[in-house]
């Protein structure tokens, strides 16, 4: 039977807290792989299995959800059978028969975990990998370099055979760490900066700033679709789309135009932080990096801060665009975020925006602006949607 196997990351070393990673883990991976098929998903020895319950269950998209499951750090597609060393060979020939096909050169690798198996792990290599040999004679033995490793483990109650793990997600489950607000815009940054965080553990609550009918129906499609793929490694995640226009017009109405993007900003870290105390969240998530626009300096982005109390998380702030743009690719969102459908920030921008403001200056300009009133105006009016993983299954 084909099966998968999961590999634990870095909650191994959680201690007593161990359980609680574990079973948050799996929780996620359940429901993942619940709009695909039946499957039994269960841990032991530090190892995740998820075996089909029928012949219906669909091993290549469960694989693939599994790989963006954080808390994973390795997933393999293997094969159990019986714990005797006939089936064990026949079953390695049989189902890693393209692999082996394809290569020149391989080794195997056993652990017997079950002690009562009457081999040991180097007369299990011995005897697989002469049988093996023998069934695909052009192979050549490589224990040093092989282009092909077969796995045998010897577990508690099957064996396991397979060949090289793929790259899991890693990190720590989502929910373990808490709940945070990612303002998210339809760009290449503020996608990749939700899945960093994601990956540390944090639950997800989007906010996007929406300004018709300076931005079409298509931007708010855009960040939508890009939310859906997030799904894949984040799960659930409800998304607030925030209506921004009036707030943008009064900026651009009643104060100098150099200060039209720090003041955009920091009504949107006023309004993020009112979302995410409404929703139990502890942290604000941004996508921004240092030095990469006007409103990314140093002093930009305390000017931005200030206008929050909660903590401000920034996990691309030291990356280039080249490093943003290779996870974009990974993850699936760079060809969606490419898109050319204009979002609220690139409304009003001023052609000579100011890269080193004063906050008693901000402080000042802000006066002119009912802010407080347009804020609550606009959180009012805001829209929650739910993301789930069944829209993107």
């Amino acid at each position: 039977m084909e099966i998968i196997l999961g590999k634990m990351g870095e909650m191994v070393l959680k201690g007593l807290n161990r359980k609680y990673f574990e079973n948050r883990m799996l929780k996620s991976l359940r429901n993942r792989l619940s709009y695909i098929g039946s499957f039994n998903v269960y841990s032991a020895q530090s190892t995740v299995y998820v075996e089909p319950l029928d012949e219906s269950a669909d091993m290549s998209a469960a694989f693939d959800k599994a790989k963006k499951v954080f808390g994973l750090m390795a997933v393999n597609r293997a094969y159990s059978c019986e714990k005797n060393i006939d089936a064990i060979i026949a079953s390695a020939a049989e189902n890693l028969s393209d692999e082996l096909s394809r290569a020149r050169s391989f080794k195997v690798e056993s652990r017997r975990a079950d002690k009562a198996f009457p081999l040991k792990s180097p007369e299990i290599s011995r005897i697989v990998g002469g049988a093996l040999h023998k069934a695909f004679p052009h192979l050549r033995v490589d224990v040093e370099n092989p282009e092909v490793t077969v796995y045998v483990e010897i577990r508690d109650y099957a064996a396991f055979v397979h060949t090289d793990p793929e790259p899991g997600a890693g990190g720590l489950p989502v929910g373990t760490a808490g709940k945070a607000a990612i303002m998210i815009s339809g760009g290449i940054d503020s996608p990749v900066a939700a899945q960093r965080m994601a990956r540390r553990g944090l639950e997800l609550e989007a906010v996007h700033f929406f300004s018709y009918p300076y931005t079409s129906e298509r931007a708010r499609q855009k960040v939508i679709t890009l939310t859906g793929i997030l799904t894949d490694y984040c799960g659930r995640i409800p998304l607030h789309i925030v209506p921004f226009t009036r707030i943008q017009e009064e900026i651009r109405e009643r104060c100098p135009e150099e200060y039209f993007t720090l003041l955009m900003r920091r009504s949107m870290m006023r309004i993020t932080e009112r979302i995410a105390l409404m929703n139990d969240c502890g942290a604000i998530i941004t996508g921004e990096s240092l030095g990469q626009v006007a409103s990314q300096t140093v002093q930009a982005l305390a000017v931005t801060e200030q206008a929050a109390t909660l903590p401000v998380l920034r996990p691309l702030i030291g990356m280039d665009k080249e490093d943003i743009v290779r996870i974009a690719r990974e993850i699936g969102t760079f060809d969606t975020s490419i898109l050319p459908y204009e979002d609220c920030c690139t409304v009003f921008t001023p052609r000579h925006p100011k890269t080193k403001p004063k906050l008693d200056a901000i402080l000042e300009i802000e006066k002119a602006v009912s802010f407080e009133d347009l804020e609550n105006e606009a959180v009012s009016n805001c829209e929650r949607l739910v993301i789930s993983h069944e829209q993107n299954s």
